[in-house]
């Protein structure tokens, strides 16, 4: 088949996808991924137009980003309408956050499956209601009536945010999607996707190891800075990612790089200080690591809640140290990593995502 994936943007969200591509092609499907950059995997390459710089505004981060990334997937529909009428794709494989995707397989008549990264939506479980609690829409909804009318599509805010296919993918395990019981079987549970990057190496300075990354967006040199005071000549071997923030001489026992192999560093760690985005989560309950969570948007909040909930590490709190060795130590999030990372053995990863498509496809 010719598959089409379309991810403008968002390493959290195309990084995921990639074991899946890989496992597609293995099996003689043709694949091209629409998005701004080559991404490999045995893919061709669809360039998609590149997102401008993001400038947070001083007030509602979230609303600044949701207008800011409508204006850089507007720009994106005509590029994959035109694309897709000509080259006429079997099916197209979307990440849930780029809508235009949609818009064009109904347009076509082409079959459409989601891909989720993070946790997913219904009426039992609406996050993206809950995500969006205190955003005037005003503005988001006349750019989206705008869009129809001038696309001849229906289009509403709604529409941008959630919208289900009859196959949607979503990469975690069942037992931890919040009100996971309440979803039908449009939505296949088939859990984190690590493919090669399990493959990759790094080799402690001593341990115990302890591993610190707030992601690939947000970085805070205060919040650094905290961490080599209350870590300075622990104990800890401290790996932290601090992006392009230079904090000057380091203590010995401090490891620090604009980016490390996160799934290596994983591997060996004993605890992990997170943002709790969802890849980050993912990968952490893969390798049994506890986390001590530090959200920095609603939805990293929603992960670290789960986290919490479900025993699995413990949110931040006043003393940074006490709450890593509690996470590190204790029996009970122990034994609740263990099951969760024996869940996450049996979700199905790429393999079963590939049978997924395949399966949806061939009734088509």
């Amino acid at each position: 088949m010719r598959l089409l994936f379309v991810t403008l943007t968002g390493q959290g969200h195309i990084t995921p996808t990639l074991p899946l591509v890989a496992e597609l092609v293995r099996r003689g499907h043709q694949v091209e991924y629409a998005t701004e950059e080559a991404v490999g995997a045995g893919s061709t390459h669809l360039p998609l137009p590149k997102m401008s710089p993001y400038i947070p505004p001083d007030e509602n981060l979230l609303a600044g980003w949701l207008k800011h990334f409508f204006a850089a997937l507007s720009a994106t529909y005509r590029v994959l309408l035109d694309h897709c009428t000509t080259a006429k794709p079997d099916a197209i494989i979307y990440d849930t956050t780029n809508w235009p995707a949609r818009l064009v397989a109904e347009k076509l008549g082409i079959p459409a499956v989601r891909t989720i990264p993070n946790f997913a939506a219904n009426d039992a479980f609406p996050l993206h209601r809950w995500m969006i609690t205190g955003i005037d829409p005003t503005e988001i909804e006349a750019d989206c009536a705008r869009f129809a009318a001038e696309h001849g599509v229906s289009l509403d805010f709604e529409g941008t945010l959630e919208v289900p296919e009859r196959l949607n993918l979503v990469f975690l395990p069942r037992e931890f999607q919040p009100g996971g019981d309440t979803f039908d079987d449009r939505y296949r549970f088939i859990g984190p996707l690590l493919g090669d990057r399990d493959q990759e190496e790094w080799t402690p300075g001593g341990t115990p190891s302890l591993y610190i990354s707030l992601g690939s967006v947000f970085t805070d040199e205060a919040f650094y800075r905290t961490c080599i005071e209350t870590f300075a000549d622990t104990e800890w071997h401290v790996a932290m990612t601090t992006g392009d923030v230079d904090l000057g001489p380091v203590p010995s026992n401090f490891e620090i790089r604009p980016r490390f192999p996160q799934v290596a560093v994983l591997k060996q760690a004993s605890a992990f200080i997170t943002h709790a985005g969802m890849n980050s989560v993912m990968e952490a309950l893969s390798h049994g690591v506890p986390m001590v969570t530090m959200p920095m948007t609603p939805e990293q909040k929603s992960n670290a809640d789960r986290v919490f909930e479900l025993g699995l590490g413990d949110r931040i709190g006043n003393d940074l140290r006490a709450a890593v060795t509690r996470v590190s130590t204790d029996p009970d999030i122990r034994a609740n990593l263990d099951r969760m990372r024996a869940v996450i053995a049996h979700s199905g990863g790429a393999g079963r995502g590939a049978d997924e498509i395949e399966s949806y496809l061939a009734l088509s």
